[in-house]
């Protein structure tokens, strides 16, 4: 290659860096607002995180777990009588074979809150142990008791007896953390011993269908088996959320962790040191998600809230006016944006309080006030007797793809419907019909139209006659399957 080939191209590679270095407003104009780092912003960035993890370490515990596991008796093992080595196999199985119960051993991580020593774990870490021990980074070690657990949210709560305090550390709050906070992770992956690692918050609010309450931090600061029920601190040393699971292929970290935040876990740890157990409120509602078409069947503008499928009889919803068909959007001042959002709500509201519930019914927008109750006292629904309906021929209602019939005694018998439940008997289905589309049933009961109550195939037919004239693409049936209520919208064909 030339020296003149060599200049021209450096001079294009040049000519390239010129470009690509240039401001975005010579590139694309003049009202690009920039995304660089303020400096307020850039001064945030820690350059080392040694000060705060020498400070906070002491308060990082192990946790080590000693489970007794029965062995199996002698002549518990099999050997099929008649094979050629069944001797063989019955000597090899009763000599020298230890007897009497094994210990197994696992190891996890936790934290002190309070300096005569109250500790918090995962509730996996310590369940089912016959022996707790809390190991300190200074080598000590201490038995502890366990006060109580809370399988919901994974949250246990531990006590050690030390000599001195303890050092322990705070609780923050998690709900000012925003993703892309840093946060720092220590715990005892794999058994090595205090280890330290940071990260930043991925992302607020996952539900990765651990428990009824999901509503986890999700990290990119690496998180290893051993270090569930350790802390995750932000930048001013408080807890932020109790580390408690990871994807991974491997069962290492792949940057995905999870984490139960404060605003959960310090409530939950509150209850348990003061009662032993968690006491949630109750609201006595069965819901369903919104999607879009059953939006457009109760006339909400978008998808959002809590459908109310079922009141509980003499519940806190029925007592303060919800009913079935209700869809809750705000729940003592917080927004429900979806379903899941209600029950996490609920339970953290104090029982015996009175709450305001905002709720779409029938196209408007009303509050009712509901008087929580006590989670575990919910009381079994109590069957009303009824009479049986006539027997008759089934009624064809094509515009859905239905067969309809009144619920008799022998249907009642056949399907297993209780008899609390009224309504009308689905009597079959055409397979290629909008009701099958939407996983309707032979034996399942149809118990509203349009969110009102049906009896008989003509109230069917009136109702769905009404809801079309209205011009909705599709009607809403309450319909009890399965010894379930659900709403299921039910698009009308086309024309």
């Amino acid at each position: 290659m030339t020296n003149a080939s060599i200049t021209r191209r450096l001079a294009r590679s040049a000519a390239v860096i010129a470009i690509l270095t240039l401001p975005a407003a010579a590139l694309i104009g003049t009202s690009v607002t920039s995304l660089a780092p303020t400096r307020a912003e850039a001064q945030a960035r820690p350059g080392s995180f040694a000060d705060l993890a020498e400070r906070l370490s002491p308060a990082v515990v192990n946790i080590s777990t000693a489970q007794k596991v029965e062995r199996p008796e002698r002549g518990e093992e099999r050997v099929p009588e008649g094979t050629p080595f069944e001797d063989l196999f019955r000597d090899f199985f009763e000599r020298g074979r230890p007897q009497g119960p094994r210990q197994v051993q696992s190891l996890g991580s936790g934290f002190v809150i309070s300096p005569e020593g109250f500790v918090v774990t995962n509730n996996h870490v310590i369940e089912e142990a016959d022996e707790i021990t809390v190991n300190f980074a200074d080598g000590s070690s201490l038995p502890a008791e366990l006060i109580g657990t809370d399988p919901k949210t994974d949250i246990a709560l531990l006590k050690v007896n030390p000599e001195e305090p303890l050092d322990f550390v705070p609780f923050g709050d998690s709900e000012t953390s925003r993703v892309g906070d840093w946060v720092l992770a220590i715990g005892n992956p794999f058994g090595l011993g205090g280890s330290v690692s940071a990260g930043i918050i991925s992302a607020r609010d996952r539900n990765i269908n651990a428990g009824p309450y999901d509503d986890f931090i999700q990290t990119d600061a690496a998180i290893n088996r051993g270090n569930s029920g350790g802390p995750l601190f932000n930048l001013d040393g408080e807890v932020i959320g109790v580390n408690t699971a990871i994807i991974s292929p491997t069962g290492g970290s792949i940057g995905i962790g999870f984490a139960v935040p404060s605003a959960i876990a310090e409530n939950v740890v509150a209850q348990l040191r003061e009662f032993g157990t968690t006491k949630r409120g109750w609201l006595g509602v069965r819901i369903q998600t919104v999607n879009d078409e059953l939006a457009e069947a109760l006339g909400l503008s978008s998808p959002e809230g809590a459908l109310v499928a079922d009141v509980t009889k003499d519940g806190p919803a029925e007592e303060g006016g919800i009913e079935a068909g209700d869809v809750i959007l705000k729940f003592d001042g917080k927004d429900i944006s979806e379903m899941r959002d209600l029950p996490r709500i609920v339970a953290e509201t104090a029982v015996g309080s009175t709450v305001r519930v905002v709720v779409f019914r029938k196209g408007k927008t009303q509050s009712v006030k509901v008087t929580l109750g006590l989670l575990e006292e919910q009381s079994p629904v109590q069957p009303a007797s009824l009479q049986p309906a006539d027997e008759s021929a089934p009624t064809d209602l094509s515009s859905l793809g239905l067969q309809l019939a009144p619920i008799s005694g022998a249907a009642r018998e056949e399907y297993n419907i209780p008899d609390d439940v009224e309504g009308v008997l689905i009597a079959g289905v055409m397979p290629d019909g909008p009701a099958a589309a939407e996983g309707l049933a032979a034996g399942q009961v149809i118990v509203e139209v349009g969110q009102e109550p049906v009896s008989t195939a003509d109230d069917v037919e009136t109702q769905v006659e009404r809801v079309k004239g209205e011009g909705k693409k599709a009607v809403l049936l309450l319909v009890h399957a399965g010894g379930d209520l659900r709403f299921v919208p039910v698009s009308f064909p086309e024309e």
